[in-house]
């Protein structure tokens, strides 16, 4: 076993890091974006950068990655760094922007981490075919891409059993959220879709529920109830430095909600989430018997490994969910997974990887709690 599945992937992302701070120190919009967009190539990438290195010491050609931007990467495989990166920092007037972005990418991993966590032996942590379902989705019913029909024909043809289709709840307005008439237009949607598949794919009735500042959440008991599986999670204050604990806590024993979703609500190189002390959070989730979930989005990936594992400590239960917005963001399901076994979780803590029966008899007791 490779005691450290990353060690020939993890120059991905610090490439791709010093590629977006080359980008902001650009005046010129054009060549920000260029930039930016040479720094998720680059994230997003199958394998480590290094295998795209020639025998004269060349990159071979990506897309999108220009001669500038390869230039950048030649320092990095080569010293470790890119000097004209840093230069051209102590040379800016957004250093100290830059360098407080910097603290903001610890335990984010790249598409080729990823791979190279899920193709690692760790025997005892979840794996890609122990995955049933997905539970945190998005549709043209709010702020998604994906048709309920696409929803369902794409996780078919990955051998899913069930997924929850969860659009944004009427709390969220920015997010398209869908009002409970409209709601249930779409539940009649859903019994039609799973009519046609019944004994092969259950499309669960859904939705991503707004935690409040204060704690509440943004729907009322009878109206959670129609619901068969409530994610909850945060979307506002996600800057403070004041202790959160308590609001988070709230959301987790409010009767209905079976999966605190991003908990956090970090994003990569922006924001650092909400502050909490984790500890007492997961170990309220482990008393209600509230999932808390790695959200596989490349900007979230929230839980990281690290927090995956005090939860895990805690005793508590999993959700790993891709949180896609379109039939193309299955992908990020490698990302969450990757986090769960960083984090030893083992399968029967992950509740996507529970038999449909037994997702849907824990999912009705916590609408009884």
């Amino acid at each position: 076993m490779d005691n450290d599945p990353l060690r020939h992937t993890r120059v991905n992302l610090e490439v791709a890091g010093l590629l977006r701070d080359y980008a902001e120190v650009h005046k010129a919009e054009q060549s920000r974006w260029g930039y930016r967009r040479a720094a998720a190539t680059v994230r997003d990438l199958d394998r480590s950068i290094r295998e795209y290195l020639q025998p004269d010491g060349t990159l071979r050609k990506i897309p999108t990655i220009g001669p500038a931007s390869s230039r950048i990467v030649l320092e990095v495989l080569a010293t470790g760094t890119s000097a004209s990166v840093e230069d051209a920092i102590q040379k800016s007037s957004h250093k100290a922007e830059i360098e407080r972005r910097r603290k903001l990418r610890a335990h984010f991993l790249s598409r080729a981490d990823a791979l190279a966590v899920l193709d690692a032996s760790l025997p005892a942590a979840v794996s890609a075919s122990d995955y049933q379902g997905d539970l945190q989705m998005h549709s043209t019913w709010s702020d998604g891409s994906q048709t309920l029909e696409e929803i369902v024909a794409s996780r078919l043809a990955h051998g899913y059993r069930f997924s929850a289709v969860t659009d944004h709840s009427y709390g969220l307005p920015i997010a398209g959220g869908v009002s409970m008439e409209r709601l249930a237009e779409q539940h009649h949607e859903i019994d039609r879709l799973n009519a046609a598949h019944a004994g092969r794919f259950r499309l669960l009735k859904g939705i991503e529920a707004n935690i409040r500042a204060d704690g509440t959440v943004d729907m009322t008991p009878d109206e959670l109830a129609t619901l068969e599986i409530v994610v909850a999670a945060p979307h506002s204050v996600l800057r403070s430095a004041a202790d959160q604990t308590a609001r988070l806590v709230q959301a987790i024993e409010t009767p209905g909600v079976h999966i605190l979703g991003h908990p956090r609500g970090r994003m990569y190189g922006s924001r650092p989430g909400l502050n909490a002390r984790w500890e007492d959070v997961f170990a309220a989730a482990a008393r209600a018997g509230v999932a808390v979930e790695i959200d596989g989005d490349p900007a979230r990936q929230d839980l990281d490994f690290s927090l995956a594992r005090l939860a895990m400590t805690a005793g508590c239960l999993i959700a790993i969910d891709t949180d896609a917005h379109s039939v193309g963001d299955m992908a990020y399901v490698d990302l969450a997974l990757a986090h769960a076994r960083l984090a030893g979780v083992p399968p029967d803590r992950v509740i996507n990887t529970w038999p449909l029966e037994t997702l849907l008899d824990w999912a009705a007791d916590r609408r009884a709690a």
